[in-house]
């Protein structure tokens, strides 16, 4: 078998086996620009699934709109509906600003990287979206190198209660906050990154390699270029071993449900932690 047909397979195999989503079932594609969200879109679109795309433009200079302009151009060629979230309109302001008002502020200097704060705010963004559209799902690009690293850190920070809900499709699915939580399904979840590369180029899809230019402080990177000096196999291995303690971990999770008295989502707590970071 071919690494092309190998890869789609792969990709078939975890959407039937978790279900992540149904063939009539609206999902919103969350694309970046970059080559893993626009393979998920590209493949759920090939496979016959209801499709719609939803970027975030975070207003990183000429980074955001080289993504932009790719994101087009993937949904003109899908024949898919795009939504753009353009965070300066919408928020008063770009990323870069929100992330420095953030970490200048006296109880927040030097706890939070440049990523974990765009991280909290797309989460919010792509859930209450999401739910507006009437979408079923929210497809994401995360793949197993991205999975392998996140479970990992959450082990080096003494915290794997975190992995909780990590899975190819959002875990605590019993918790529907009453409607108002969207499913999060990772299409790509088995799938190693480089396989992926391969493939975008194989088929000229339009990406865009550039790593964002605010990710060099970010501690996955360093997790990152560790997981680099080792197999695809080995990187297999530790997601075959979470889902082998996976029920241990549960067990300890944090299933407190409530909702953000600023903003009204989802949240552990009673402020969700996208108004704690932005005071709205």
């Amino acid at each position: 078998m071919n690494p092309e047909k190998e890869l789609e397979n792969k990709v078939k195999q975890t959407i039937k086996k978790y279900e992540l989503c149904g063939k009539k079932e609206k999902v919103l594609v969350a694309l970046s620009g970059g080559k893993d969200s626009t393979v998920v879109a590209y493949l759920l679109k090939k496979f016959g699934y209801e499709i719609e795309g939803i970027h975030l433009d975070l207003k990183i200079g000429r980074y955001s709109e080289e993504c932009l302009n790719a994101v087009k151009v993937l949904c003109k060629e899908l024949n898919i509906k795009l939504h753009v979230y353009d965070i300066k309109k919408e928020m008063g302001s770009g990323i870069c600003y929100l992330r420095s008002a953030v970490q200048s502020r006296p109880d927040m200097r030097g706890k939070l990287k440049n990523c974990a704060i765009c991280g909290v705010i797309k989460k919010w963004v792509f859930n209450r979206e999401a739910r507006k559209l009437k979408a079923g799902k929210i497809a994401t690009g995360h793949n197993l190198d991205d999975e392998a690293q996140t479970f990992l850190m959450n082990i080096f920070k003494g915290s794997p209660k975190l992995s909780a809900n990590t899975g190819p499709i959002t875990r605590n699915l019993e918790y529907s906050f009453k409607g108002k939580f969207v499913p999060r399904i990772k299409p790509l979840f088995y799938v190693a990154e480089n396989d992926i590369r391969d493939y975008s180029k194989k088929k000229k899809l339009p990406v865009v390699y550039e790593k964002c230019p605010c990710s060099l402080d970010s501690y996955r990177v360093q997790v990152r270029e560790f997981l680099e000096t080792i197999s695809k196999r080995d990187k297999e291995n530790i997601m075959k071993n979470f889902d082998r303690i996976y029920e241990k971990i549960r067990a300890v999770k944090d299933t407190r449900i409530e909702y953000c008295k600023s903003c009204g989502e989802p949240s552990r707590n009673r402020l969700c932690k996208k108004c704690e970071l932005v005071k709205i």
